[in-house]
């Protein structure tokens, strides 16, 4: 069936009247798209000719986009994705009625989840321990556009937190002993993923605007998910381009909250209305957060970091992983050595099941 789809894909450019897809069929044509390097208007051109058969989630169009899909074609998938929300889900069974999904909160309700996390993100670091732990960054670039990443090194460093600020110091690149600041480091870098974007985000000089889209689950945990905006004349996220150049971009995303402790599990952030001159076209984090046991009690602390931009062609990625945390002293030890990638699994948004009524 996969290779049928595939094939499927390969010939659908041909066709230029309306065509009918299931979702798994509209999925492998746009993946085959963007390994074979059709262009974005390509794509978003051909889907505009396309019929659903099923109904299309945001968590399909957030892989998609993940794997690569350009800024037009998301913006077809978005149309298509409002014009089959009546329709039953992908290889939905009618035999037998599905449970009723889990109802949204009242608009009263979300707005109190906004305020409660609004105070949890501003005084997120004022309630963190000193602490250390190691900072492990691979990076990858690749210079076709279409998302074959070659890896470039892997950077370790000693994070401090100490008195609410963050100190960097790199300690192994491709596990060879060094030792130098974060700042001499050449390439891509990152700092600040402890609270700066979290805070950045609820400000309310920021005037973010948040809007509840779905249930989700992280490692477990049934999180409502908001999307946000942020407009340029409010933002503060600084992309810089070979430490001389900078821009300040609108910027959206999603936020993951925990349903039973109103606390943030994953943030997301993508570039907008980035300055036509500027090289940087597109830029977007991921950063999850996961619970940890520091001196013998639980903290919500970040777990990983994915960034990734694109210049013309160019794309480069950064992973970045944090392991071992260790409360802040004097005598604290930790050990400096690459540990292997977290499980995939770890960091991909589980479906959330209802559960029917006995």
């Amino acid at each position: 069936m996969r290779l049928t789809a595939l094939l499927l894909g390969g010939c659908l450019w041909l066709w230029s009247a309306e065509v009918r897809l299931t979702v798994d069929q509209l999925v492998s044509f746009i993946t085959s798209s963007i390994q074979l390097g059709h262009s974005d208007k390509r794509v978003a051109d051909y889907l505009k000719n396309v019929i659903l058969t099923e109904r299309l989630d945001a968590r399909v169009v957030e892989e998609l986009q993940r794997r690569g899909a350009g800024p037009r074609t998301l913006d077809e998938l978005e149309k298509l994705r409002e014009r089959s929300k009546n329709l039953p889900p992908p290889g939905g069974r009618r035999d037998q009625p599905e449970p009723p999904p889990l109802p949204p909160p009242g608009p009263e309700e979300q707005q109190r989840i906004i305020e409660r996390v609004r105070q949890y993100a501003l005084e997120y670091t004022r309630r963190l321990p000193d602490f250390i732990c190691l900072e492990v960054t691979r990076r990858y670039v690749d210079p076709t556009g279409l998302e074959f990443w070659r890896h470039v090194d892997t950077v370790t460093a000693r994070l401090t937190y100490f008195e609410q600020r963050e100190e960097y110091r790199v300690v192994l690149i491709n596990d060879r002993p060094v030792d130098m600041s974060i700042e001499e480091l050449e390439g891509s870098t990152s700092t600040g993923e402890f609270g700066t974007m979290l805070r950045e985000i609820f400000e309310p000089r920021t005037e973010t605007t948040f809007r509840w889209e779905r249930w989700g689950k992280l490692r477990g945990r049934i999180t409502h998910v908001y999307s946000y905006f942020v407009r340029k004349d409010r933002s503060n996220w600084t992309i810089t381009y070979q430490k001389r150049l900078h821009t300040i971009p609108a910027y959206r995303g999603l936020v993951y909250i925990d349903r039973d402790t109103l606390q943030v599990l994953r943030v997301t952030l993508e570039a907008v209305d980035i300055d036509p001159e500027f090289p940087v076209r597109e830029a977007r984090t991921t950063l999850d957060y996961d619970y940890v046991d520091i001196g013998g009690q639980q903290y919500l602390l970040p777990l990983r970091f994915v960034m990734q931009m694109r210049e013309a062609k160019l794309l480069v990625k950064n992973e970045v992983e944090f392991r071992n945390y260790r409360k802040f002293a004097a005598d604290a030890v930790i050990k400096f050595e690459t540990p292997e990638p977290l499980p995939e699994e770890v960091v991909t948004e589980q479906p959330v099941q209802p559960q029917r009524q006995k």
